[in-house]
């Protein structure tokens, strides 16, 4: 079972709540703009709002206690108190590794704030990782017939990846890049089926659609998305959230897509292993055949 290595203080659906930092990125995206001068005001003075109170945050970041109160709860904290609790609990140095490139920045430092940033989201993924979604995602795998993979842009690289690493399995896959083909994919699924569908934002029309014409024959959908508030999230039925550092403004956060791509590992893994005779024949049987055209 999945038990990240930190305090294990969780949420009702197991999401560890430790790191306020990690939960406030996480939302960020699907934030209202006063909710992201909250969340602004937040993430550059972590040392001093630990001392404030409810009043004196309001007032330094403009807005009403009732604001500050609504957002505190929007990010999975009852109130300001046990928001600020599990605030001290941060990693100040950790989350100094976040700095965005500059145009000043040399080769070293580019590539050192690059692998800092893919670092990072990856803990802070495991961190925001639900251990009764991921157990909810794995036992709609173990008992399905087939796996469709579901990915436009970006995202269509995490599908591939699920798609290639599922057909070491047991378990029948589909993948398709094409959007009209992946919507004709979606029709044709049934109930007894189910389907990962992938989106950076969760907003992608086209894969919203999907998950919709998938959602209206039954289809159990596990969503993998960087924003728990969109569409992708409220109609999947289950999701998991990936967690990126935007380390460039101009530039999709591409730490979000390694994160997504070890959430597809894990769920392999664990489906995998769950099932290790038959996936033991499966990868025995491919090795041979790719091995036999190597000679």
């Amino acid at each position: 079972m999945f038990t990240p290595n930190i305090l294990q203080q969780k949420t009702g659906d197991g999401i560890v709540k430790n790191n306020g930092v990690v939960r406030i990125r996480a939302y960020y995206p699907s934030f209202s703009h006063g909710e992201q001068r909250i969340a602004d005001y937040m993430l550059d003075n972590l040392s001093t709002i630990q001392r404030c109170t409810i009043s004196e945050l309001s007032n330094n970041c403009h807005t009403s206690t009732a604001s500050i109160s609504r957002f505190v709860k929007r990010i999975g904290y009852s109130n300001y108190r046990d928001f600020l609790f599990n605030l001290a609990t941060t990693d100040e140095k950790e989350n100094d590794l976040m700095a965005e490139i500059g145009q000043k920045d040399s080769t070293v430092e580019i590539v050192e704030k690059t692998f800092n940033g893919a670092i990072n989201a990856l803990k802070s993924t495991k961190q925001m990782l639900s251990e009764k979604r991921l157990v909810q995602a794995v036992n709609i795998l173990k008992h399905t017939k087939k796996i469709a993979f579901f990915g436009l842009g970006g995202s269509s690289i995490v599908a591939l990846n699920g798609y290639h690493k599922f057909l070491r399995t047991s378990i029948d896959c589909e993948y398709y890049p094409d959007f009209d083909i992946q919507l004709m994919q979606a029709v044709k699924m049934t109930s007894d089926q189910c389907a990962i569908v992938v989106s950076h934002s969760g907003e992608n029309r086209q894969t919203v659609e999907i998950a919709t014409q998938l959602r209206a024959r039954h289809v159990p959908v596990i969503a993998i998305t960087s924003a728990p508030d969109s569409d992708l999230a409220q109609t999947a039925d289950v999701t998991l959230i990936s967690v990126g550092e935007q380390v460039n403004k101009h530039a999709e956060s591409l730490s979000s897509l390694m994160a997504q791509l070890t959430i597809v590992d894990s769920l392999f893994l664990a489906t995998a292993t769950d099932n290790s005779e038959k996936t033991t024949k499966v990868i025995k049987d491919v090795r041979q055949v790719i091995d036999s055209t190597r000679k």
